[in-house]
């Protein structure tokens, strides 16, 4: 990473430690980024939209694009990159919450998260999606809040993850038209 991006990333992770973190929203923040924990809360609701028949293609989609977002950013980018946590290399920052013990880049919670989003928003269109994206996005900066993510990691993580969300979108189209099934 640049050194520019760095320091970057370095500024914004102490401004929010400094002046942003407070004992009330704390528990919240916590709360909000449980919700991205090995992204249960997402396959959770791609399951139950399984289940219904009207909307048996959104969770079909939206399992998808959380194993393509396992893939690309748990298993495959994470450890290509092998990016150390902000909390190891930024001196005075302090996580929040138990240190991940795998590397930082690119934010599996953001990924994650906006892979399922995306295709509750391209699928489910109106409030529910918009509401999807805004939880995502809570969740990423969760992250930032914490002290576990850099700002670089997290905006990957919404780039990566809107690409999966949106390949697995396609890629359910196009079984369906093939097969005419769901």
């Amino acid at each position: 990473m640049p050194e520019w991006i760095s320091n970057i990333d370095a500024y914004i992770l102490l401004f929010l430690q400094e002046t942003v973190r407070s004992p009330f929203l704390t528990p919240v923040v916590e709360a909000v980024t449980m919700l991205g924990d090995g992204a249960i809360f997402w396959i959770a609701v791609s399951l139950i939209l399984l289940a219904i028949p009207k909307t048996r293609k959104a969770g079909s989609a939206g399992l998808l694009a959380l194993v393509l977002s396992l893939l690309v950013n748990n298993i495959i980018l994470k450890n290509l990159v092998g990016r150390i946590r902000p909390f190891d290399m930024i001196e005075g920052l302090m996580p929040l919450i138990k240190r991940p013990g795998d590397f930082s880049f690119p934010s599996g919670h953001t990924g994650s998260s906006f892979a399922a989003a995306w295709v509750l928003y391209r699928r489910l269109r109106g409030w529910k999606g918009v509401l999807a994206l805004v939880l995502a996005g809570l969740i990423g900066l969760s992250r930032l809040y914490l002290g576990v993510h850099y700002p670089t990691d997290v905006l990957f993580g919404v780039v990566s993850g809107i690409g999966c969300g949106y390949a697995a979108d396609l890629i359910i189209k196009k079984i369906c038209k093939e097969k005419a099934i769901m």
